[in-house]
């Protein structure tokens, strides 16, 4: 007897992270984890930053945009880790530290030209 199997595509459908695990669903009812601690962004995320996901394509990969990590299902099936190298993460660790940006304002050289246009205008 023998068996074939066709091959498909395994899709996520729903995907939940918390501080020990990665956890999805795919469409098939498998369910699949791994450490969150294989992904320092997810890890290292805020819980509404970890909820934050969308599904890319038909459900073949995971996006966080809040972190920007991104996960394919056929890596996370295979248990692969995250591939980011460590000089990304650090750079991108120096980014979460540095505050928002403000809204513009201006330069003293701006205020200089205010305050000039501003005196003759007066006379």
């Amino acid at each position: 007897m023998s068996t074939s199997a066709s091959p498909t595509t395994a899709a996520a459908r729903r995907v939940r992270v918390t501080d020990l695990t990665v956890t999805v669903e795919l469409v098939d009812g498998r369910v699949v984890s791994a450490p969150t601690r294989w992904y320092p962004r997810l890890a290292e995320a805020s819980s509404r930053e970890r909820r934050a996901w969308v599904l890319v394509g038909a459900g073949i990969g995971i996006h966080w945009p809040d972190v920007d990590e991104d996960i394919s299902i056929a890596g996370l099936l295979r248990g692969e880790r995250s591939g980011e190298s460590a000089s990304s993460l650090r750079a991108w660790r120096a980014a979460r530290k540095r505050p928002a940006n403000k809204a513009l304002q201006p330069t003293r050289r701006i205020e200089g030209i205010r305050a000039v246009r501003s005196r003759a205008a007066r006379g």
